[in-house]
Parts: C-alpha cells; structure tokens; sequence
C-alpha cells in the first residue's frame, strides 16, 4: 500500500487530502530504498555540476538520457529551447569542472520525489539554474535519470 498526499488551495485557504492507494506490486520492491535510491541519483545529478563531479553523472545518468531546457539568455524575454543528451551533459560538466566555476556556496539542492514505482519514478529538483522534472528507471537494480524537462528560474 502506498499512500499520497494532494494540496489544493483555494479562496485563500490550503486543504490537505491523504488516502492510500492499493499497489498490485506490494512487496515487490522495497519502497524506501528505492524513494532513498531516487533522491541519491537526483542529488548526484546536481552535485556533479555543484561539485565539480562529472563521475556523478556516470553513475545516475542513463546513456540514453533525453533532456530539454527552456532557458532565457541576456535580456531576451522569451525561453530559448536547449536540448541536450547524455554526452553533451557530461561534457558541459567537464567544461565546468575546468574552467573553475563555481555555484554560489548557498545553491539550492532542494529535491522532492514525486512518486516511486517499483520501474519507473518521478521527481523535481531547484537548483541554481532553475527546475529540473526528471522521469528515472531501474535498470540492473539501479535508478538512472532518463529524462529530464527543465527551465531556469521564472521572473516575477
């Protein structure tokens, strides 16, 4: 059994609904080891670029990735499309790495796993460039990023 929980607001007030939901894969898994097992490759993720650790990358980043940005550059209002695959990901991390960059040392690492199946899960990540959307899968018993919807902060 997995339970859940839906905020809602409206007129001025946050309503908080929880409810179970019955998982035909019930003990198939081990659920927290897998939401834990999420978190970790999401926090590789950011850390590879935080820390300078294109290794990261290597460990929670299928091969196969397919990510998109929408990303504003300069002082042009509108979102530019960046897409990027995996090699062009570790490469930028490398690029990183050693040209020196340095994140701000308060950068964002907040990361909220969405909903862990026993295959496939879902999760959010703010970081400094913005908001990643990641969809992972187990492959070999191993959480891997496959997909990545992204966009840098909103102006408001």
């Amino acid at each position: 059994m997995r339970t859940f929980a839906t905020l809602s607001a409206g007129a001025g007030a946050l309503a908080i609904a929880t409810g179970a939901l019955l998982s035909t894969d019930a003990g198939a898994h081990d659920h927290d080891a897998d939401v834990e097992a999420v978190r970790q490759a999401v926090l590789n993720y950011v850390e590879s670029a935080y820390e300078h650790k294109p290794e990261n990358i290597e460990a929670s980043v299928h091969p196969e990735l397919v990510k998109l940005g929408f990303v504003k550059r300069g002082d042009d209002p509108e979102y530019q499309q960046a897409p990027m695959n995996y090699e062009e990901l570790h490469g930028l991390i490398v690029r990183m790495t050693e040209s020196g960059y340095e994140f701000p040392s308060d950068a964002p690492k907040e990361i909220v796993v969405f909903d862990v199946l026993d295959q496939t899960a879902a999760a959010k990540l703010t970081a400094d460039w913005g908001i990643d959307y990641f969809h992972l899968a187990k492959y070999d018993g191993e959480w891997k990023i496959i997909q990545v919807l992204w966009q840098s902060h909103p102006d408001h």
